[in-house]
């Protein structure tokens, strides 16, 4: 007779578990983890735009989760970087100045704007719902600037002072302390999305962003899922904006703007959605190439990145994470075939092959 056993009581952390496993660190976080630490040692001329790089990297990852994983469709995810920026400067200069409490609290308000904004956008789609997040980021825009005796307006929010990192940790002139504060977020913002799309929750949202109808037909509840998606992202976006305002001690207005929910976009597009190493490399495509370019050409910059970005959407539609896709599976056959001929060197058996199989001892 056959029967089921019960769960045990760390289910859920056997999840999360299962979750990484799916999804290792692989050669491509190292290169990246190894160029972050290059970077603080060899370049410290450039720490100040590294510390916006990462900032944008997290930003971009919370743009991911909701249009590459989910396929929802956004002109204003600005409104979240927004919100964790000014909620993080009022924090610090009403209730804290502690920046750990101040990114809690940047997340907590740009998920309450994302859930009430959700609930709103997602009961559309299609074009009505990108001018409906268009027109969320807008208002909220419009408010900043009403809001002077609050927001400062376009003057920016200032007066505020951030204390050490952990009470021991002060941020310096330098950016030392900005850039390892804004690299630990990184790193643990990014472990949070690999095991939220690999966990059965990521895998339900990736089901409905390819057919809802399907998904459910399934018994899943489509709306709640999406909604629930949308606000985690919106808290991510909050964490990267409470980073920004911590790190340049100034809330602008421009957190709020178009402008930069189109920059996150275009950031999207050169890297690749629906992966998240795309937005990892798109954000520093596009920041690096942002700088370097506007320092030859203040003028034209703009247009140069319009070129790059037509080359790329028509020679790599998937992103430069395509290319490095493509590139690793032409490699492959040539690693194997090395494989196979180091092992029958080693056997004297010319059909002698290797095997990634793990032995159990």
């Amino acid at each position: 007779m056959s029967h089921t056993n019960p769960l045990p009581p760390a289910a859920g952390t056997v999840q999360v578990a299962s979750a990484l496993r799916r999804k290792r660190l692989g050669a491509l976080d190292a290169v990246l983890l190894l160029a972050a630490v290059a970077t603080y040692f060899f370049a410290d001329l450039y720490l100040a735009l590294a510390t916006s790089v990462l900032i944008m990297i997290i930003f971009a990852l919370s743009l991911d989760l909701v249009q590459g994983y989910c396929g929802i469709e956004t002109l204003g995810h600005a409104a979240f970087f927004g919100s964790g920026a000014y909620a993080a400067g009022l924090f610090a200069l009403h209730v804290s100045p502690d920046p750990l409490l101040g990114l809690v609290a940047g997340a907590v308000v740009a998920a309450g704007v994302g859930l009430i904004t959700g609930i709103v956008v997602l009961r559309v789609s299609g074009l009505t719902q990108i001018m409906l997040t268009l027109a969320c980021a807008t208002l909220l825009y419009e408010a900043g600037n009403v809001a002077k005796s609050i927001t400062m307006g376009d003057d920016g929010l200032t007066g505020y002072t951030i204390a050490p990192v952990l009470g021991r940790f002060t941020f310096d002139i330098y950016g030392h302390t900005a850039y390892l504060y804004a690299l630990a977020v990184l790193l643990v913002v990014y472990l949070f999305t690999q095991c939220l799309v690999n966990s059965p929750f990521g895998l339900a949202v990736q089901g409905i962003r390819e057919n809802a109808m399907r998904m459910s037909l399934l018994g899943v509840r489509v709306g709640l899922r999406r909604l629930m998606l949308y606000t985690l992202a919106a808290a991510l976006a909050g964490v990267a904006g409470a980073l920004s305002a911590q790190v340049n001690n100034i809330v602008a207005l421009d957190t709020l703007s178009f402008t930069l929910s189109a920059n996150v976009l275009v950031m999207l597009a050169l890297g690749g959605t629906g992966r998240l190493y795309g937005a990892a490399l798109g954000a520093i495509v596009f920041m690096v190439l942002s700088d370097r370019i506007a320092a030859i050409d203040p003028t034209n910059w703009l247009a140069a990145l319009g070129v790059l970005l037509i080359l790329v959407v028509r020679f790599a539609p998937d992103g430069l994470i395509g290319l490095v896709d493509r590139f690793a599976a032409r490699v492959a056959p040539v690693r194997r075939r090395v494989q196979r001929t180091t092992a029958a060197d080693a056997t004297g058996n010319p059909n002698a092959t290797t095997t990634d199989k793990e032995v159990t001892p």
